[in-house]
């Protein structure tokens, strides 16, 4: 086997999405106070899996909670606490990404960590902690229960700003994207002067719908379809989108934020099959919401909506700042992944960068 070429982002290797400029990591950590960290875990020939953890701000994420919105495109997956996030508007916990059967693992592991940090937490109120799910059951035993309670935590307290790890890590560790490696991709993009960043977990994709930059890359490296339909190796997938921003937002608007996701995935070839779960969750990091508060009111910032609307409002520059960056993120989850095998003697190959670039250059000069 030739040995893989170095691993790039979607930038590095001369694709540029969209017009907007990004933030100084083109991550979701350019949204201040955003961290992010993971937890791999790769054992014997059939543990591939992993957490990813998002953490909104730096402060008591129980104390201070933050706005936020959740937008199904298709919902056959799981984030907890959806309800408490559309009923109240309201995130007070890490965010975490992990497999499909370590759920219940996430969400108890989220209140160990919340309890051991503050002693009000399961008194003056619950712990609703958000996790969300991608099956990686085509590289990874789900049987065997890997994840740990420590290893969320250790995906929690690793978190850090700056540049963040993309592709077969964390969460992404078993992941497939349009049937090549996938995992985690991150991007940002900056507008009317607010930061937006995504981080997504990409499992989900066929190889002949894969588009880059407009160019049907699947169908030009797949060759000519075949007389009858190949079976698939491997369900339809799922793609979790985490949106931070800046911008002072109010729940039904970031809701409306995390919907734009879709527009991204749209944009490299997802159809959000049947079978698939993209679940997009945005929040604001402008305006924390205390849990105490001594006067029944409180004074909120946010963008209004209609404002300008004859010349484009500036919800609209945020809308297409998430849609660029969740289509980078993506591609970036794509470039950066690694080969793995795993269960059963399953492989996914990472994309061919330099096949992929010269189909979208054949593409683009009409060959």
């Amino acid at each position: 086997m030739q040995p893989e070429s170095p691993r790039a982002r979607a930038r590095e290797l001369g694709l540029v999405v969209g017009e907007l400029p990004t933030g100084p990591h083109n991550a979701i950590t350019d949204v201040g106070g955003v961290r992010v960290g993971h937890r791999t875990l790769m054992r014997g020939d059939a543990v591939r899996t992993g957490v990813t953890a998002i953490v909104p701000h730096a402060g008591n994420l129980f104390r201070e909670r933050v706005y936020a919105g959740v937008s199904p495109f298709n919902g056959y997956g799981q984030l907890t606490s959806s309800m408490v996030i559309d009923e109240w508007g309201l995130i007070g916990s890490p965010i975490v990404i992990t497999d499909t059967a370590g759920v219940g693992v996430g969400y108890s592991a989220v209140v160990e960590h919340l309890t051991a940090h503050d002693e009000t937490v399961g008194i003056a109120d619950v712990a609703m902690p958000v996790v969300a799910e991608c099956d990686d059951g085509f590289l990874n035993d789900n049987r065997a229960s890997s994840l740990t309670t420590a290893d969320v935590i250790a995906a929690i307290e690793a978190a850090a700003d700056g540049p963040v790890e993309e592709g077969s890590v964390g969460a992404g560790t078993g992941m497939q994207l349009f049937e090549y490696k996938g995992g985690i991709g991150t991007a940002s993009r900056t507008a009317g002067g607010y930061t937006v960043g995504v981080l997504v977990n990409t499992n989900f994709g066929v190889q002949r719908q894969l588009t880059i930059l407009g160019a049907p890359v699947g169908r030009l490296l797949a060759g000519p379809p075949p007389a009858a339909p190949a079976p698939r190796r491997h369900g339809e997938g799922s793609c979790v989108a985490v949106v931070a921003t800046d911008a002072p937002l109010h729940p039904l608007q970031l809701r409306r934020l995390a919907r734009r996701t879709d527009v991204g995935l749209v944009r490299t070839g997802s159809v959000a099959h049947d079978g698939s779960g993209e679940i997009a969750l945005a929040f604001s990091t402008a305006q924390l919401v205390p849990r105490e508060q001594r006067e029944p009111e409180r004074q909120v910032r946010v963008i209004p909506e209609g404002q300008d609307w004859r010349n484009g409002t500036l919800l609209d520059q945020l809308f297409a700042a998430v849609a660029e960056a969740t289509e980078e993120a993506v591609l970036n989850a794509l470039f950066t992944a690694s080969t793995v095998a795993g269960r059963a003697g399953n492989t996914l190959e990472r994309i061919d960068p330099d096949a992929a670039l010269a189909a979208i250059v054949d593409w683009h000069a009409g060959g």
